[in-house]
This record gives C-alpha cells, sequence and structure tokens, in this order.
C-alpha cells in the first residue's frame, strides 16, 4: 500500500478513484459458498484443542482418582498423554496455522460505470461563475506608507553601559 508522503493518506482508495475515471469502486462479495481460509480454520482447531484439553484433562483426572490401584492406573496416562495432547498441540497448531497456511484472498474492487451526474439529458450543470476573484479594493495600495529601513533606527543602549561607566570613574586613592 503507498502512502503520501507528507500527511501518510493511504492511497489505495485515491488510485482506485483514478483508474475508474472519477467513479467510486462499488465492493461486490465474491458470489459462491462462502468458504473458511485455510488459516482461520487452522486457528479455529487449536482453540477448539485447546477447550476440549480444559474440560477432558479434569474428567480423566477425576476418573483416575478414582480409579481401584492407584499406581500406574491407565487413567494416569491417558491424563497425562491429553494434557501434553490439547495444552501443547492445541497453541502448535495455531501458530502453524497463523505462520504457514494461506489466509483469506483479499476483496475485490469492481468500479461500476454510473452515468455522470453531468452527461447530457440527466441533469443540467450549475451556472458557471462569473468570477473566481473578489471584487477590486477601494484603497489602492500606493497609498501605503513605506516601510522603515531598519538599518536608520538607532540602537538602543545597554542596560550595563551606565554601570559599567560608574565603575572607569573611581576616585584617586589617598597615599
Amino acid at each position: 500500500m503507498r502512502f503520501c508522503s507528507r500527511c501518510g493518506f493511504p492511497m489505495a482508495g485515491a488510485m482506485q478513484l483514478l483508474a475508474s475515471g472519477g467513479t467510486l469502486p462499488v465492493y461486490y462479495p465474491p458470489q459462491g459458498e462462502k468458504t473458511i481460509s485455510p488459516r482461520r480454520k487452522g486457528v479455529k482447531q487449536g482453540a477448539l484443542l485447546m477447550l476440549i484439553g480444559a474440560v477432558l484433562v479434569p474428567l480423566l483426572g477425576i476418573l483416575a482418582s478414582f480409579a481401584p490401584g492407584r499406581i500406574g492406573t491407565p487413567f494416569e496416562f491417558f491424563t497425562a498423554a491429553a494434557a501434553v495432547l490439547c495444552f501443547v498441540g492445541g497453541p502448535l497448531r495455531m501458530l502453524f496455522a497463523a505462520i504457514f497456511e494461506e489466509g483469506a484472498p483479499a476483496p475485490r474492487f469492481v468500479a461500476t460505470q454510473f452515468p455522470h451526474p453531468y452527461s447530457p439529458g440527466v441533469i443540467s450543470p450549475p451556472p458557471a461563475r462569473v468570477s473566481a476573484l473578489p471584487p477590486a479594493t477601494v484603497n489602492p495600495a500606493a497609498s501605503w506608507r513605506q516601510r522603515p529601513e531598519t538599518a536608520e533606527i538607532p540602537q538602543p543602549t545597554s542596560v550595563t553601559d551606565h554601570t559599567t561607566q560608574l565603575l572607569d570613574k573611581s576616585e584617586p586613592e589617598p597615599d
């Protein structure tokens, strides 16, 4: 996307406007079945995997606590496997989808040709302005006084000049 070098305005809309001869482009959504992009689908799968883990892991943990023969029960193995799969695999699936999978296609702008409002037969154009400049002024510019020559204005004296002159006039010291 290009931006104005002075104000930062995005130029994409202005370029579309110039390319279509002054008519505003109209966005039409793609026709047909709306499908989800692979990137969005992967992020949803990762989030669903984490949500399933938030329900499944505590449930398996409760079942493992009630199982007979507390050491090495299959419920403990499944609880640990579900925790690793859901809470590590879910974010990894979302990360993979965000980095490597293709996103949704960019929307297409299609310029529609509307009749120009001032084309013949539609509406008559407004009357042309006779003068774009204001009327002449009553006071001509020659009657103005000239600006003073600043080199001729005397410079004001310094504030410290008087004090410095007093220091130069010292009284003679007695022997």
